[in-house]
């Protein structure tokens, strides 16, 4: 039986898309209808949510979000220059079957959705972003290109004190000799997101990089997506706010979306070791099975990630179709 790729409504199939999110190993908050309407609206594209069934059985989910100016056409997931981290592809009901069928599945499920991407949207260029989907064969395959990206992963196991061990001296170090009265860290409300999403944008105008992140976007993410699925850790010291983290939560993963910019004023204490050592603390606590530090590619910032004692994980970059399109919508990002 082929695979049966079909379309959701994203207001009207809300429910059943999210329920399909919840049962996915390989998704996050930002699969949620929700996020990917917020993700439509703050990017000035259209929201296709493609579901493969075999027979009433789902196999597969693939937001997909189109970008159309006068002739250009592109496909991309996650939106661009939305800042998620990763979306693409996502299965259901595979990890069961034996690798023969598993195979035949993925690539069924991953060929139908290009197909209906190709013959409804008919891109000029696509882009797609995916992480947890670890079989990209269907997409090379199927003339795509594929590029790897890096990511750290810190497995959240073990006591406090044994995580604590497996990080370096000066990380250990920083976490147990500050004097927990000098400080305050704590999961803030969502002026905290504006407050980090701020932060974060007047370091890269500084280094005079391109930030697009919306305040706005952040904002409403944290006041739609259920409780807990965006988490702003804030710093405090003596009540004035000095950094935070913006922490994506699923059922097993936590994700270092956006913060750990480094302070403007000079303090005695490490502050983003400390948020970080909280937010996996509480991850452990939690039954998070793992922290996903959200990218291992710039020896800069590696050299701080590092410290925690991570593992090295891939995430794939997919690409097909004319090279400079994804300029096109960098000039009409920067239009907006």
């Amino acid at each position: 039986m082929s695979i049966d790729i079909r379309t959701l409504d994203p207001r009207t199939d809300a429910d059943e898309w999210n329920r399909y999110v919840d049962r996915s190993d390989g998704a996050n908050p930002f699969f949620r209808a929700e996020a990917l309407r917020l993700q439509a609206e703050d990017t000035g594209t259209t929201l296709h949510l493609l579901a493969g069934f075999k027979g009433q059985e789902p196999v597969g989910i693939f937001p997909v979000f189109e970008y159309t100016r006068g002739p250009v056409t592109g496909a991309f997931s996650p939106a661009p220059h939305s800042w998620v981290s990763y979306l693409g592809p996502a299965l259901l009901n595979v990890g069961k079957l034996k690798q023969r069928k598993a195979d035949r599945r993925i690539k069924r499920f991953v060929e139908g959705c290009l197909e209906w991407i190709d013959d409804e949207l008919s891109p000029l260029y696509s882009k797609f972003v995916t992480a947890g989907f670890d079989d990209i064969r269907p997409f090379a395959w199927n003339d795509h290109d594929v590029e790897l990206g890096y990511t750290y992963i810190v497995d959240l196991e073990g006591s406090e004190d044994e995580l604590l061990k497996r990080f370096s001296s000066d990380a250990r170090s920083n976490i147990r000799n500050a004097d927990e009265d000098d400080y305050v860290i704590e999961e803030g409300d969502t002026d905290d997101v504006e407050r980090i999403v701020d932060k974060v944008r007047e370091r890269y105008e500084s280094q005079g990089r391109p930030f697009q992140l919306s305040t706005s976007f952040a904002r409403s993410l944290h006041e739609t997506l259920p409780d807990g699925a965006l988490r702003p850790y804030v710093c405090r010291v003596d009540g004035e706010f000095l950094g935070g983290i913006l922490v994506v939560e699923s059922d097993r993963t936590r994700y270092r979306w956006q913060g750990g910019v480094k302070p403007d004023v000079d303090v005695d204490i490490a502050i983003n070791d400390l948020l970080d050592w909280h937010v996996m603390r509480d991850g452990l606590h939690g039954d998070i099975d793992e922290y996903d530090l959200v990218g291992a590619g710039v020896p800069s910032i590696n050299r701080y990630k590092a410290k925690f004692n991570p593992r090295l994980e891939l995430h794939y970059e997919i690409t097909a179709g004319a090279f400079g399109i994804d300029l096109l919508v960098d000039q009409y990002q920067k239009h907006r």
